[in-house]
């Protein structure tokens, strides 16, 4: 995910704040800092940050957090994992640069640190992608240039949102691929995405199969030949010979001529019927 990225996090960072030496490191209260409202991963795995904890217990911090000034302390805007670990650890301080950031460029910056650290799922992608043009009010060309995406990427991404909730919780926990996602959106009608996305879980289907099985299901059904209606003089005469011979009777009129079929089913019934004819 990160492959691609033509920009770093100092990209973002105003060039007078690097010019004054802002990056020297503080050791600020754990209990001061709070999470990055702009953060695009809602999900921390417990077992990563325990095992981060651990870490943090035996050799400290070694890579500082970056945070901003704020009425309230600090607002993380890299390094919520390491601050989560921090608090378990039970630590008092935490080094950390402040930057002096206004909230677009934080949310930037903390997206692309995530995208650079590969610790999004698609559907955090894709939400914070839409946040950022939501927020900024920007396109996804513009979005493209600004974080070195392509904007295909960002656009195939952002589509995923359009799938129902119960799919993207799916996507999101890992369950079902980017890959399943993007195929499921060419399922033309709604009501077949569901059905079939429990089909996908339960037969452990590939990307290809499903392709394949929504290339079939968006095929329009063959429609059955409707016979012509026969007309009503033969039905009445068809009546009045099944009712005589005391068998199945078919009459078909062609342009020039015609026929009838009257049915036996042994030699028995076959000499019944004539029989009758004679009569």
């Amino acid at each position: 995910m990160a492959k691609g990225l033509g920009k770093g996090i100092n990209a973002f960072f105003p060039p007078e704040l690097e010019e004054k030496g802002d990056e020297v490191i503080q050791e600020i209260p754990v209990n001061e800092c709070r999470p990055n409202p702009y953060q695009p991963r809602k999900t921390f795995r417990a077992d990563a940050i325990e095992e981060l904890k651990d870490s943090i217990l035996e050799y400290g911090i070694i890579q500082p957090l970056i945070v901003r000034k704020s009425i309230k302390g600090y607002e993380i805007i890299v390094g919520e994992r390491r601050f989560r670990a921090a608090k378990e650890a039970e630590l008092e301080t935490l080094p950390a640069v402040v930057k002096d950031l206004t909230d677009d460029k934080m949310m930037e910056v903390a997206l692309l640190e995530n995208l650079q650290r590969e610790d999004l799922t698609a559907i955090e992608e894709a939400h914070a992608y839409k946040n950022l043009m939501d927020e900024l009010g920007v396109t996804q060309d513009e979005l493209s240039r600004r974080l070195g995406k392509s904007r295909s990427h960002i656009a195939n991404i952002v589509r995923l949102l359009s799938l129902p909730d119960q799919v993207t919780a799916h996507i999101n926990n890992g369950e079902l691929s980017m890959g399943h996602g993007r195929a499921l959106l060419g399922v033309k009608q709604e009501d077949k995405v569901i059905p079939l996305v429990d089909k996908i879980r339960r037969e452990n289907l590939n990307v290809r199969q499903v392709e394949q099985i929504i290339i079939e299901m968006n095929e329009k059904p063959k429609k059955k030949k409707e016979k012509p209606k026969k007309d009503i003089f033969l039905q009445e005469r068809e009546s009045v010979l099944q009712d005589r011979l005391g068998t199945a009777v078919s009459i078909n009129k062609g342009k020039r001529k015609g026929k009838i079929e009257i049915e036996f089913y042994s030699n028995e019934d076959l000499e019944r019927i004539m029989e009758s004819l004679e009569k």
